[in-house]
């Protein structure tokens, strides 16, 4: 599993109904995508969930590296690096993943990114971040994964109605979940 996320920041006065359009006319397109296992179409609006920024920042957990590879270097990322400049895109090898509830589609995300000490066991930490993944009934998924270029640590998770007050991290709205290969990433550690 390989996660990734691209943070796209829009000026302060920026419509967001026109990304909000943009993915319902666009979202459904990697709705079958091969490779990937989930796409969160996120957005943080200024002055909503204590967030200072508008922003678009799409998350993905893909399965393959095959089709994350497509993507890049496809069509799709071509066309939002032409609309909106090409960003940089955060990458993290994945370490864990955990399913809550996935009857229905999560409507709020949080995404918590901590820097691991160089005095700490990289291993220890990915097991400890594994061990405190949420067991909340509002859980649609989490994952732990690692940037091992400037070990950090992630935890990203999927919820049904607002995340819980005490979950940590940047919050988002999730605007449309493409999910094809979801159920084919392995649950649990993935070492």
């Amino acid at each position: 599993m390989h996660a990734m996320q691209y943070e796209i920041t829009l000026p302060a006065d920026y419509d967001m109904g026109i990304i909000r359009k943009r993915v319902a006319d666009k979202g459904h397109l990697l709705d079958a995508y091969p490779g990937l296992g989930l796409k969160a179409y996120l957005v943080r609006e200024r002055g909503q969930d204590d967030s200072p920024v508008n922003q678009y920042a799409p998350f993905y957990l893909w399965h393959t590296a095959e089709g994350m590879n497509g993507f890049l270097w496809g069509p799709g990322f071509r066309g939002l690096s032409n609309d909106f400049g090409r960003p940089a895109v955060r990458h993290w090898l994945g370490a864990g993943l955990a399913g809550g509830s996935r009857t229905e589609a999560p409507t709020s995300a949080t995404r918590a990114t901590v820097r691991l000490p160089e005095t700490a066991d990289p291993a220890e930490a990915v097991e400890r971040a594994l061990a405190e993944l949420p067991t909340h009934p509002a859980l649609h998924t989490a994952a732990v994964a690692v940037d091992p270029s400037r070990w950090e640590l992630l935890r990203f998770a999927l919820w049904h109605g607002p995340a819980p007050e005490d979950e940590p991290g940047t919050r988002y709205r999730v605007l449309h979940l493409s999910r094809p290969e979801l159920d084919r990433l392995p649950s649990g550690r993935h070492w």
